[in-house]
């Protein structure tokens, strides 16, 4: 089986993309784990989570 003359084109099209999408991944977890790390940072210092406000509801 001989490859079309644009193969090169096509297989470097998915490496590419293949590499954007582990970045952003990669990207994506390092930002959950800084925003992990402020949080309980921020609930060290005495600033809780405020689980009983009325922020969602409509009186």
């Amino acid at each position: 089986m001989q490859l079309p003359a644009h193969a090169a084109f096509i297989i470097a099209a998915y490496l590419v993309t293949v590499l954007v999408v582990i970045a952003l991944i990669a990207w994506v977890l390092a930002d959950y784990r800084a925003q992990q790390r402020d949080l309980a940072d921020l609930e060290a210092r005495g600033h809780g989570r405020k689980s009983g406000s009325n922020l969602g509801s409509k009186a």
